[in-house]
């Protein structure tokens, strides 16, 4: 197995740039130039960079152990398994859960589309008995939020289409922040679901999680949380958070594509009807019916993602050996510089917490008399990597107002003067379109 490198073994209550350096000696594609200039990668909130350790985590499997996972009772067939499965349960424990409390999948998109299916399949005539609790009927009420990407919007859009379900929002202040308010009036007793970000990962807003799960709890509704916005930033325990489901997905912390997970109680997943059937996720088969192994397996059908899967936990263990309470108080001092230098530049509307506010770090804004995308391609001759767009939230920019914005995102692997960098060129912005 790869070593821990030293700077991971040091303790302290925040990290420091002269450790974010020592970190980012460890990602080699930080190590290059764009557009002659240094990389200042600001994109993780899209998509987050791969530390040696999980780039070699990934090319030891197929080296020494690359055998198809529960199939053979040979040597590499009994490593892979072993690897496959130890994978899961250090994932499984990143997050306060059980190891048979997570099934992986290709992302949180595909799991909440795991979700919404086997719930679609519960209300189908002829589902199981102890899949009736899923079943939605006309005039069920599924609810959401205004901020959610659209990963945890229209697979609810599409669920409540097919079942006559009816899908509410928890509107947005002008702020950004949630209404409970009005969320304690939308949350009654038709809903049976209810669907929110942890972060948001445009408005940079940490949802109070406590008080929209007690509103569920009241309803007797089933919480689902998208956790992709908080699984890499934040300590994490999904059990104390008291959710029902949550998901999220390894690239936007240290892991390579094509690979996340959904986290279900165990007694629910094993009501739950799977979603994808095959090889692999039963227990005997017949040329009239089939039966289906509990969780993890009962929702993995076929091959698996062996290789992403270890590759994730090396990922978990990257992070849990720097310390998720470091990695969470350094980004927040991060994003409290993003904010407190965009808001002082004339022209430029930041979205979300004002500075000095909690928010994880990120800040999405809107520049003035300039598109969105010219302002990406105008950091880029920089060499400042950002997200521009919609961010996959179009109706939260829609609810204020906007087409588009630029977005920065943190991770442990940014210091403060790449920070700086980009809010002096973010300045420079209005000036070279002369808006």
């Amino acid at each position: 197995m790869v070593a821990t490198p030293a700077h991971l073994r040091r303790s302290a209550i925040t990290l420091g740039n002269d450790e974010v350096l020592r970190i980012r000696n460890d990602f080699p594609i930080l190590q290059q130039h764009v557009n002659g200039k240094p990389l200042i990668y600001l994109d993780s909130g899209a998509t987050s960079q791969n530390p040696l350790s999980v780039l070699e985590a990934e090319q030891e499997f197929y080296e020494q152990r690359n055998s198809a996972v529960h199939r053979g009772a040979h040597h590499l067939a009994v490593e892979a398994t072993e690897a496959f499965e130890n994978a899961r349960e250090t994932v499984a424990d990143f997050v306060g859960a059980e190891w048979d409390e997570l099934i992986w999948t290709s992302n949180a998109t595909e799991g909440l589309n795991l979700l919404t299916y086997s719930f679609l399949n519960a209300s189908l005539p002829g589902a199981a008995p102890e899949a009736t609790r899923f079943a939605l009927a006309p005039g069920d009420e599924l609810v959401v939020t205004e901020m959610e990407h659209h990963a945890n919007l229209i697979p609810w859009q599409e669920l409540a289409a097919r079942t006559g379900a009816v899908v509410k929002f928890i509107p947005i202040d002008d702020a950004g922040a949630l209404d409970l308010e009005a969320a304690a009036g939308i949350i009654g007793p038709r809903t049976r679901i209810l669907a929110f970000t942890h972060a948001s990962n445009v408005l940079g807003t940490i949802n109070p999680v406590a008080a929209l799960v007690a509103l569920a709890r009241s309803a007797g509704a089933l919480v689902v949380l998208d956790a992709c916005q908080s699984a890499p930033h934040l300590p994490l325990d999904l059990k104390a958070l008291d959710v029902d489901f949550a998901v999220f997905s390894g690239h936007k912390m240290l892991a390579p594509t094509g690979i996340g997970a959904l986290y279900g109680r165990s007694e629910l997943l094993n009501a739950m009807p799977p979603f994808l059937t095959g090889g692999s996720m039963i227990t005997t088969v017949t040329m009239e019916r089939a039966g289906f192994l509990p969780s993890p397996q009962r929702f993995e059908a076929g091959t698996q993602r062996i290789s992403q899967a270890v590759a994730l936990a090396a990922a978990v263990n990257y992070l849990s050996e720097t310390g998720m309470d470091r990695i969470h108080a350094w980004e927040a001092e991060l994003g409290q510089r993003l904010v407190q230098g965009l808001e002082s530049i004339p022209g430029i509307r930041v979205l979300g917490p004002a500075a000095g506010q909690e928010r994880i770090g990120l800040a999405a804004f809107d520049v003035a008399g300039v598109h969105a995308h010219d302002v990406g391609q105008f950091l880029d001759s920089r060499g400042i990597a950002v997200r521009v767009g919609h961010h996959c939230a179009q109706p939260l920019h829609r609810r204020l107002g906007l087409t588009a914005t630029t977005r920065a995102s943190t991770y442990l692997y940014n210091t403060t003067d790449d920070v700086d960098a980009f809010l002096n060129a973010a300045a420079d912005v209005r000036a070279y379109f002369q808006a």
